[in-house]
């Protein structure tokens, strides 16, 4: 059966976003993402915005890249989106302004997008559909190209 174009679609926009994001750490955001910081993080700001950023550039080519690998590479892209959730929490908590989320209530609502992001990695990958039909982290039969 193979995978949808739909799905494939939302893997490589998921794959331009981080590249996106990666890239912006690396450049001309740099500096709102070190806002990002949590506060009681132990290492540097702008190591943890370059080490994210290049984690981000190399999770968004693998995206693209290696189809064939898309089930773990899903599972390690949500694994990062579920890792770096602690710093939007730290970010709502700490009234830090960055990305033009500038009140509490902007903040705390876009906590609410992480598990969407989680949910597009696992579906986008067929990570989702691997964990249910036990062959993770291979594709399920259904979902082989």
């Amino acid at each position: 059966m193979g995978r949808s174009r739909g799905w494939v679609l939302l893997r490589w926009l998921l794959g331009g976003a981080l590249l996106g994001a990666g890239t912006a750490h690396l450049t001309t955001r740099r500096e709102e993402f070190q806002a990002q910081v949590p506060d009681w993080f132990p290492l540097d700001e702008d190591l943890v915005v370059i080490g994210s950023g290049v984690v981000e550039l190399a999770l968004g080519a693998a995206l693209i890249g290696l189809p064939r690998h898309r089930v773990l590479v899903g599972t390690i892209v949500a694994a990062f989106f579920v890792a770096i959730f602690p710093g939007n929490i730290a970010q709502w908590m700490e009234g830090t302004d960055a990305f033009g989320l500038d009140t509490d209530r902007k903040r705390f609502v876009r906590l609410f997008f992480q598990p969407v992001l989680v949910a597009w990695a696992l579906g986008s990958t067929g990570a989702w559909a691997a964990f249910r039909s036990g062959t993770w982290p291979h594709p399920a039969p259904a979902e082989r190209t």
